[in-house]
């Protein structure tokens, strides 16, 4: 499939990555957006022991099969469907299943660590980084582990303070200086967010602009 753009939406835990993305699908259209999210790819750890699991390092940008994801990129950019890993956040571990993904004129894809990857750097057409303050993401992400994942309030801060916010600083905070588009207040910003759409949609008529 010829002149497919693939935009990445990067930025922080609990940053409002997600609420940027699916107010790019609602703008774009669902029937030309394959939207491919980095957390379906944290690589399999079903032999791998309580103990382990615990103190397991999912913030390392090691812990995600990104080379599998910068794959199913190329494969939907060449006009072809994907299979895209189920992950299970309760377990820690990826499921048997997998979901069909079909290829669309827009690939958006989401994630923490996008942008620390260079493979999957050079994939990218339009790179936005969702800037929000600690305090929020924090809260945001506290919210959810204990909402979504069957999370501890207290293991859900000792892997915060272990992990999350060190991987956050090493990682996450430098890859910013990658981005084309820097969002302040994420899927709240409509400004930046118009400003997304309309470079997604200059992009899809004409690719040279």
């Amino acid at each position: 499939m010829s002149d497919v753009v693939v935009v990445a939406v990067a930025g922080g835990t609990g940053s409002g990555k997600t609420t940027v993305a699916e107010a790019i699908v609602a703008r774009i259209g669902l029937d030309r957006i394959a939207y491919l999210q980095h957390d379906s790819y944290y690589r399999d750890l079903t032999n791998a022991t309580e103990q382990v699991l615990l103190h397991h390092n999912f913030d390392h940008p090691h812990a995600l099969e990104s080379e599998l994801l910068a794959e199913h990129i190329r494969v939907l950019k060449a006009g072809q469907a994907v299979e895209v890993p189920i992950y299970d956040f309760t377990c820690h571990r990826r499921t048997t299943r997998t979901k069909r993904v079909e290829p669309r004129r827009v690939v958006l894809v989401e994630g923490i660590l996008l942008f620390a990857e260079p493979e999957l750097r050079s994939l990218f057409d339009i790179k936005i980084f969702v800037d929000t303050d600690a305090d929020l993401r924090f809260l945001r992400r506290l919210q959810r582990d204990v909402r979504e994942r069957a999370r501890s309030v207290e293991s859900v801060i000792n892997q915060y303070l272990e992990t999350v916010r060190p991987m956050h600083l090493e990682f996450v905070e430098p890859s910013k200086r990658w981005a084309d588009l820097i969002i302040p207040e994420g899927g709240f910003n409509a400004v930046a967010l118009d400003m997304v759409c309309a470079r997604v949609e200059a992009l899809l008529v004409d690719p040279r602009t």
